[in-house]
């Protein structure tokens, strides 16, 4: 049997994983967009364990795919997977269980490092120079969530830690789900731009919520706050964010999503004087992507395939 691993960006999945006794694998650390090239690459295939957010399969993609008959994500859904597609053409879709703290953890670490200007001393340090810009306190600070689902209650949790007061908004928030995260509801999403010294997004990307932050709401912010997307791309609007930023609404962004993925070496958020500034702090897509969680995608990917091969039980999607 032949296995493809996508995506494997940091080259861990024959590690975590027990691929042995499975037949073929291959391993696939680049990211191919949709076309020619890619269908030639996973044509072989009979299983491909993909990661989310990585390599889509739409139908056009399965339908090219022969021999394929197993898929394997990452997480128990994928968004990005072709369900009715790969149910007409009788294969099985199976996932893995996640976890649940790893975005907010980052988003805090953006949110922390911005505020307290963390990469210009570090730098004035590695020039021979000794502090550098004074960074501020979160305590006493507002922290503005645009959603409050499982991971924007865990950074309301956090942000009280620090002694920061909270606010949220989204579509559906209501009264009694804000007060049982500790936050103030607001009325509307440039309402909390307004109020919020920083801004956390944490919404779930559809046709409602795309594009849903765009100039008049960074208009609306203090020009001290900081702004971090450690969610989906496609909420933000870039060119609005890079405007926004250069007029200084908001003061600083921590951005771990893009529109591209991975970040092509063209991409206008590369911009030298904003990232040289301290102004705009870039991570690869790092929210989900830890050790503990990436051995636990491959060990039950590894699982997975095995428990297929035997007819065993397995997570269907």
């Amino acid at each position: 049997m032949k296995i493809a691993i996508l995506d494997d960006y940091a080259g861990v999945a024959l590690h975590y994983g027990d691929w042995s006794g499975l037949g073929e694998v291959t391993v696939f650390r680049d990211t191919l967009p949709m076309g020619d090239a890619l269908i030639a690459r996973l044509r072989p295939f009979e299983v491909l364990c993909v990661m989310r957010e990585r390599t889509p399969l739409p139908g056009a993609l399965i339908e090219a795919l022969p021999n394929l008959r197993l898929i394997v994500t990452s997480g128990p859904r994928n968004g990005s997977i072709d369900l009715a597609a790969a149910k007409r053409a009788g294969i099985t879709v199976c996932g893995t269980q996640s976890r649940k703290t790893t975005t907010s953890e980052l988003a805090l670490l953006l949110m922390l490092a911005l505020n307290r200007q963390l990469l210009p001393n570090v730098e004035s340090l590695r020039a021979g120079q000794w502090q550098g810009p004074q960074g501020r306190d979160l305590a006493g600070l507002t922290l503005g969530l645009v959603g409050l689902g499982t991971i924007g209650a865990q950074m309301a949790s956090l942000a009280r830690a620090l002694g920061m007061s909270v606010c949220a908004w989204s579509q559906n928030l209501t009264e009694a789900r804000a007060d049982a995260c500790g936050a103030r509801r607001m009325s509307s999403l440039t309402a909390l731009m307004a109020a919020s010294d920083v801004v956390s997004v944490h919404l779930v990307l559809s046709d409602r919520t795309r594009g849903i932050i765009g100039a008049e709401e960074f208009a609306a912010m203090k020009p001290d706050c900081v702004f971090i997307n450690t969610s989906r791309a496609g909420l933000v609007n870039t060119g609005a964010l890079l405007a926004g930023l250069r007029a200084g609404r908001p003061s600083a962004a921590g951005i771990d999503v893009f529109d591209t993925e991975p970040l092509l070496p063209t991409d206008r958020l590369l911009d030298a004087g904003l990232i040289y500034s301290g102004k705009l702090l870039l991570t690869p897509h790092l929210g989900y992507s830890t050790d503990a969680t990436m051995r636990l995608f491959y060990e039950q990917m590894a699982e997975a395939v095995r428990a297929w091969c035997a007819g065993a039980p397995i997570r269907r999607i």
